[in-house]
C-alpha cells in the first residue's frame, strides 16, 4: 500500500466508525505532548517517534481498520500512514484535518491520558458509593496508630518515587491474591491509595467487590491529596507485599474471585479455545499476563504481553490499541486473572480468563513480515569527539527534559517528526546521540530519505562523554516549553513538588464525566 491509497476520513465518519462496534485501531502519531494537550476520547498514543516499535505489540492484525490523528494539515498522518503500509499494514486511513476538523465538527477533545480508564474510575465511584478517607482523617489514623493497613495500589517503581507513611506497596492487581496475608484480622481497616484518584477507587472496590470483610477506604486524591494537604511524603520506601502464598489458602481466593468475574458474565476457558481464537482472521485477540514483573521473568506464554492487572484496568490503552479487541487474561493462581477481568468487562471490553494457560501447549507464534530499520554503527565517546571535529551534525533525540538536565554542547535537540524542518542534512553527517537504540534507527529511516549522506549512533552517558573530553552542558530552557512536543506539563509536573499541576491534574479527573457523551458513557457496563 502506497501513501496515496490510505484514505482521509472526516470527523463524523470517524465518530461513527468508533461507536459501530467493529474492530478499530484508532492511534495519535503526535509526539505525547501534544497528544496529551487535546485529542480523541478512545486514541491511543503512538508518537511517530517510536511508532513503528509500538505498533506491532498495539495492533497485532495487519488488516485490522486503522484511522491515524496527526497534525491539522495531515502531513504528519500521510507520513505515519506511509511508513506503516512498509510495515505491512493494509487497512489504513487518517483524520482529515486532524484536531482542527473534529473540534469545528463540535466533537469533544480531551487533555490528560488513559482517558477511558479515568473516565471509568470516576463513574465507578458514584455507581459502587465507594468509601473515602481525607488525607487529614488519614493523618490522625496514623497519628493514633490505629488497627489499620495503608496499601499502595501502583507498582514498585511508581510507589519508590513517594508513598503515604507506613503505605505497603501491593498493587491493585495482586490484592485478590494477597490481602488475605496482609490483613489477617476482620478488624483491621484497610486504605487503598495511588498517586490521584482512579486506582485508589478501583483497589478499594476491589475488595469490596471480592467479599473482604474489612472496612475498606480509599484515600481521596492519593499522594496529591496528601501533599496539598500538606503533610510529608515518604520517598524510596521499601515495603512490599510478600511474594509468595500459601498454596492451603488458594482454594478460597480463587472462588471469591471466580464468583465476582461469574457476576460480571466474563467466561472460563481453556488453551485450546484460545487457540481456535488466536487463528481467527477477523478478530484481534491479546494475551495478558496479570502476574508480577518477576512472574512474568521467569516465563510466558508466546505472544503474551505482561499486563499486571491493575494497570490493565488503570491504562488499558497502554496495552491495547484495537478497540473492539479480545481481551484474555491468565495467572497461575485463579484469583488474579477472574478478578482484574470483571473491571475490564465494566469497562466495555471482551474479555475471558484462560484457566490452563501456563499448562496448554500452545503453537509457535508467527509474525508477519515487518520492514528493516537500518544497522547504524555504534561509536564510542572518543569517535564522537573526532567525527563533530570533522564537521559532523549531532543530533540529541533523547526525550527534551534529559536535554535540558544536560548534553554534549553544540548538539541539537529534535523528535523524528522535526527532522525535516532541519535546514541543510543533504549530503551531512549526522550523528544520533540517543538512550534508546530503536529511536535512532527509525529516525536515521527519515534523515535517509532527506538526503542525509551517513547516520550513526552513540549511546553513551555524561560521564563516559566527560571522561572522552566532550563538554556536558545543561540548558534549563532549552528547548522551550513549546518547542518540548514530548512533555505532557501538567500530568508529569505534579509529581515535582508543583501544587499548581496536582490541582489542575485532579479537577481534570474529576471533571471528565462532565465531557463525555451518552455514546462514550454508554460504553460502559457498570451497575445502576
Amino acid at each position: 500500500m502506497t501513501t496515496q491509497q490510505a484514505v482521509a476520513v472526516s470527523p463524523k465518519t470517524l465518530k461513527d466508525w468508533v461507536h459501530d462496534g467493529q474492530e478499530i485501531a484508532l492511534l495519535d502519531v503526535r509526539e505525547h505532548g501534544q497528544y496529551g494537550e487535546e485529542h480523541l476520547f478512545y486514541v491511543v498514543s503512538t508518537p511517530y517517534s517510536k511508532l513503528e516499535a509500538e505498533v506491532d505489540r498495539l495492533v497485532g492484525r495487519k488488516d485490522v481498520r486503522m484511522v491515524l490523528v496527526g497534525d491539522d494539515v495531515g502531513e504528519l498522518s500521510r507520513k505515519a500512514c506511509k511508513r506503516l503500509a512498509d510495515h505491512g499494514y493494509t487497512n489504513l486511513h487518517y483524520l482529515d484535518g486532524g484536531m482542527a476538523a473534529w473540534k469545528e465538527a463540535g466533537l469533544e477533545v480531551f487533555a490528560g491520558v488513559n482517558l477511558p480508564s479515568k473516565a471509568f474510575g470516576e463513574l465507578a465511584e458514584h455507581a459502587f458509593d465507594t468509601p473515602r478517607i481525607t488525607a487529614q482523617e488519614l493523618n490522625e489514623k496514623i497519628k493514633n496508630k490505629e488497627d489499620m493497613v495503608i496499601l499502595d495500589g501502583r507498582p514498585y517503581t511508581e510507589y519508590r518515587k513517594m508513598s503515604i507513611p507506613t503505605a505497603i506497596c501491593c498493587p491493585n492487581g495482586e490484592l485478590p491474591l494477597r490481602i488475605d496475608d496482609i490483613a489477617t484480622s476482620p478488624e483491621t481497616t484497610i486504605v487503598i491509595n495511588c498517586a490521584g484518584r482512579t486506582r485508589s477507587i478501583i483497589g478499594a472496590q476491589t475488595l469490596i467487590n471480592l467479599g473482604v470483610k474489612n472496612k475498606v477506604l480509599a484515600l481521596e486524591n492519593g499522594t496529591q491529596g496528601w501533599y496539598l494537604a500538606d503533610f510529608a511524603l515518604d520517598h524510596g520506601a521499601a515495603k512490599r507485599h510478600a511474594l509468595a502464598v500459601d498454596p492451603a489458602a488458594a482454594k478460597q481466593r480463587q472462588a471469591r474471585a471466580r464468583a465476582l468475574a461469574q457476576k460480571h458474565h466474563v467466561p472460563f476457558v481453556a488453551g485450546t479455545q484460545v487457540q481456535q481464537w488466536l487463528a481467527e482472521k477477523n478478530r484481534t485477540t491479546f494475551l495478558c499476563d496479570v502476574r508480577t514483573p518477576e512472574e512474568f521473568a521467569q516465563g510466558t506464554i508466546p505472544g503474551a504481553q505482561h499486563t499486571p492487572g491493575g494497570q490493565l484496568v488503570q491504562a488499558t490503552d497502554q496495552y491495547v490499541g484495537v478497540r473492539g479487541a479480545r481481551l484474555v487474561l491468565f495467572d497461575n493462581d485463579g484469583a488474579r486473572a477472574p478478578a482484574m477481568a470483571s473491571w475490564l468487562a465494566m469497562l466495555g471490553w471482551d474479555v475471558a480468563v484462560c484457566e490452563d494457560a501456563l499448562q496448554h501447549k500452545w503453537s509457535p507464534v508467527t509474525k508477519a513480515n515487518q520492514s528493516k530499520t537500518p544497522e547504524l554503527e555504534k561509536l564510542l565517546p572518543a569517535e564522537l569527539k573526532a567525527s563533530l571535529d570533522k564537521g559532523a551534525l549531532l543530533l540529541d533525540l533523547r526525550v527534551s527534559t534529559k536535554y535540558r538536565e544536560g548534553h554534549v554542547r553544540g548538539a541539537q535537540w529534535a523528535t523524528r517528526p522535526t527532522l525535516a524542518t532541519i535546514a541543510e542534512l543533504k549530503g551531512k553527517s549526522v550523528i544520533l546521540f540517543v538512550d534508546d537504540a530503536v529511536v535512532a534507527d527509525l529516525a536515521a529511516l527519515d534523515l535517509t530519505e532527506l538526503g542525509v549522506s551517513k547516520v550513526q549512533v552513540c549511546l553513551a552517558t555524561k560521564e563516559q562523554c566527560v571522561s572522552a573530553g566532550l563538554d556536558w552542558i545543561a540548558t534549563a530552557n532549552e528547548p522551550t516549553d513549546s518547542q518540548s512536543i514530548d512533555y505532557l506539563f501538567f500530568v508529569h509536573d505534579r509529581h515535582d513538588g508543583n501544587k499548581a499541576a496536582a490541582r489542575q491534574y485532579l479537577a481534570w479527573e474529576m471533571n471528565l464525566l462532565a465531557q463525555i457523551d451518552e455514546q462514550e458513557r454508554s460504553g460502559f457496563r457498570l451497575p445502576h
